[in-house]
């Protein structure tokens, strides 16, 4: 966390040429830096001198107290996303995620000084299993490769996870040992072809930052929605939507049994933003009732964008 602040202060923190103090933004520094950096920036100095911006308090209503106190929390949501927010987009969900019980105006306020998007986010992670669950996966980065469309998505679980560790089949186990021996002994031809024996029987040898982690593949159908196929109207778009929530993220999905097609059916969450919800807000998918009778879910969709009319204007069944 310090190594990537100490990345952005470096390039927020350079001093302006002169005659560019009317590019400034309202935190102070150059408004390329505005977004995603700036509030890096702003972090790393809270975290060392506990002082939040200076001009802040021209845009919210609240006393430095206060404020100091949302910079806390900031900081903290922010050592604990993985990865850390990137996108405009991402650092908007985190600010009003972490604030959500603060004042409207001073979350709304905290986004206009750093020119973030006042964006949609979702209900969260339920503090407990919901009913029907049959248990809960926590999913190593999604590859963009793994996304096929709108509602389907292909995830690795780490096998060193509990659920996983003690079903672990005996030959993958021991083609997973011969493998790294093939490896060391730079047989890269013995080595495929166990690694092919491995992916034969659901599982695959993952590099993750020179890490080779042995993971299980499980294909997942969102629960309660059903999004246009990547021929159909608005299908590249559900698609590039799904991949711009999941892609290279950790996932944690709660899983409620399987489809006729042997996929796991569950619901999926991102950085702690409920994906099927915000795919239904944004008119990118019909409610789907074969898996899910929440009435919460079919009314996401209602008063979504002009594409919603089209993309949602019925409830499948």
């Amino acid at each position: 966390m310090g190594n990537a602040l100490r990345f952005l202060h470096g390039h927020c923190c350079k001093p302006a040429a002169a005659g560019d103090s009317d590019l400034l933004g309202p935190h102070g520094v150059s408004a390329a830096t505005v977004g995603v950096s700036a509030l890096a920036h702003d972090l790393f100095h809270f975290e060392i001198t506990s002082q939040v911006p200076e001009g802040l308090s021209k845009h919210v209503v609240s006393s430095k107290n206060a404020q100091a106190n949302w910079y806390r929390k900031l900081l903290e949501a922010w050592k604990e996303a993985k990865p850390p927010p990137k996108a405009p987009e991402e650092a908007a969900r985190l600010v009003i995620q972490t604030l959500k019980r603060h004042q409207k105006a001073d979350v709304e306020g905290l986004l206009a000084f750093y020119c973030l998007p006042l964006v949609q986010v979702s209900a969260g992670i339920p503090t407990s299993l919901p009913d029907g669950v049959k248990f809960e996966m926590q999913t190593l980065p999604v590859d963009a490769k793994a996304i096929p469309d709108g509602d389907t998505i292909t995830v690795y679980v780490s096998t060193t996870s509990p659920r996983e560790s003690s079903c672990v089949p005996g030959e993958v186990q021991i083609a997973t040992v011969q493998r790294s021996k093939a490896r060391a002994e730079r047989n890269y031809g013995r080595a495929d072809a166990l690694h092919k024996k491995i992916i034969e029987a659901g599982y695959r040898v993952i590099n993750i930052q020179n890490d080779e982690i042995l993971a299980r593949k499980y294909r997942i159908q969102l629960r309660g929605i059903d999004a246009p196929e990547s021929a159909m109207p608005y299908g590249k778009e559900a698609k590039e939507e799904l991949a711009n929530l999941v892609q290279g993220k950790c996932l944690r999905i709660f899983v409620y049994g399987e489809d006729r097609y042997g996929r796991c059916v569950g619901d999926i969450y991102s950085n702690g933003i409920f994906v099927q919800e915000i795919m239904l807000k944004k008119g990118l998918a019909w409610h789907y009732t074969a898996y899910d009778q929440r009435w919460g879910t079919r009314n996401m969709g209602k008063g979504g964008s002009s594409k919603a009319s089209r993309v949602m204007g019925f409830t499948k069944s």
